[in-house]
């Protein structure tokens, strides 16, 4: 499914609007700055949830479905790539 259509990431991203509306309007009312911080760690953590459901949507359509079938040890190697993502 390609990226625009997937309603994991549109969820993923109004999730993280949503948190980040909340930021401001915490700082806004003058919130405790902890209070604020660990908000922000779940706008920074959907964020990173989102990047890697995208890059991971790119290396299946641009290393899959256009090269064609793939052996099993192509794959593997694939995979392997996408767990290093998580070091971006």
């Amino acid at each position: 499914m390609s990226h625009h259509l997937d309603p994991d990431i549109l969820k993923r991203l109004r999730r993280a609007q949503g948190h980040l509306d909340t930021v401001v309007k915490m700082v806004g009312a003058g919130r405790d700055v902890p209070d604020v911080v660990q908000q922000l760690q779940a706008v920074e953590k959907a964020l990173e949830k989102v990047k890697m459901l995208l890059i991971f949507d790119h290396i299946d359509h641009h290393l899959f479905e256009t090269s064609g079938p793939q052996t099993p040890e192509a794959r593997k190697s694939i995979e392997g790539l996408k767990a290093l993502t998580k070091y971006l």
